[in-house]
């Protein structure tokens, strides 16, 4: 099974995000959609992702700091100062299984998916698992009808 598969599947739903924008519009977004990433978007084309990660850390960081001295507001954060401007990215044709090793080794949870510089959408491990369990499940049906139909030794 290939990206392209999983991908046709998913659907093409697909949340964007300026670069210039608040991060807190941002997770407002993310949480309002029940999404983990947006793709972060710039003259239309892809400059970086922006996933609960980065947040998680952003927010992390700046507690840190508070305990240590005052730190301007988290609502003042742009989603350029977080975002991560270097994701890995996927190909259409990438195997599924090598797309599962990508993102474990790079503990990333989402990765786009380009067509040379056409952002076709963007792949979660959680589409990924899901894909995986539908074929699986498709495949296990297939064999329990040969097996129910196997015919009658003579």
């Amino acid at each position: 099974m290939q990206v392209r598969e999983v991908l046709s599947v998913k659907g093409s739903t697909l949340f964007t995000v300026d670069p210039e924008a608040m991060l807190s519009d941002a997770v407002m977004v993310m949480a309002d959609q029940d999404i983990g990433s947006l793709v972060v978007m710039e003259r239309g084309q892809l400059i970086g992702m922006l996933t609960f990660r980065e947040v998680i850390h952003v927010l992390a960081l700046r507690q840190r700091e508070h305990r240590t001295g005052p730190t301007p507001p988290v609502s003042e954060i742009i989603v350029r100062e977080v975002m991560n401007a270097d994701p890995i990215i996927a190909t259409p044709e990438m195997d599924i299984n090598e797309l599962r090793r990508v993102m474990i080794e790079s503990h990333q949870r989402y990765l786009p998916v380009m067509d040379d510089r056409l952002l076709l959408g963007v792949i979660s491990f959680h589409d990924l698992a899901r894909a995986v369990l539908e074929a699986q499940s498709f495949e296990n049906r297939m064999l329990k009808a040969y097996i129910r139909d196997w015919p009658e030794s003579s």
